[in-house]
């Protein structure tokens, strides 16, 4: 009797053993979907918060290009207006003066476009080497050369300038009037 009583309680202890093997390890797996669903929220929330800053900022760079189209406008349509800002040689035509101030809202167009990540650094390029092929943009990047110089050295926009500086010797010493094949876009 005391070896049934003995065999019961081995085989009841073996089946308490698994099942708790069993719950110990459905458990343990609850536990890693739990995290893992977590993680994949937090990892979601994360984007959603990057995606806004991003709305935020592109929002913001309209905004600001919006604001600099309307100023430009102003100093061009009244060129007292335009003597607030004018830092080009006096001795410019104040009719020059104006092309310059259009050939620099476009230019910040391009610019701002390329910041807001709605053209890549090929294509701003590939825009630029067009505008190029107009005289008065280049007479307007020369003049403007000193208002470049200004800029922090590491910024964005000093960078780009580099790169349209390049573009303009580039385009000077191409020997083929096919323009649109000069210079080496580069990548972002």
């Amino acid at each position: 009797m005391a070896t049934r009583k003995y065999s019961a309680w081995r085989v009841g202890s073996a089946a308490l053993s698994l099942l708790l093997a069993t719950a110990t390890m459905t458990l343990a797996a609850r536990q890693r979907r739990l995290e893992a669903a977590r993680l994949a929220e937090q990892r979601l929330e994360e984007r959603r918060l990057e995606l806004e800053e991003l709305a935020i900022r592109r929002k913001a760079l309209a905004h600001q290009q919006r604001m600099h189209w309307e100023l430009l406008a102003r100093a061009i349509d009244d060129p007292s207006l335009a003597a607030v800002i004018d830092t080009y040689d006096k001795n410019i035509p104040a009719e020059k003066r104006r092309q310059f101030f259009y050939a620099n809202a476009w230019y910040a167009h391009l610019f701002h476009l390329y910041q807001a990540s709605i053209l890549d650094r090929e294509e701003l390029y590939t825009r630029l080497r067009e505008f190029f092929q107009s005289p008065l943009f280049r007479e307007y990047w020369e003049a403007s050369k000193a208002q470049r110089a200004s800029l922090n050295e590491s910024s964005l926009e000093a960078g780009i300038g580099r790169m349209v500086d390049r573009l303009v010797l580039d385009l000077d010493e191409a020997d083929t009037d096919e323009w649109w094949v000069v210079g080496n876009p580069p990548s972002d």
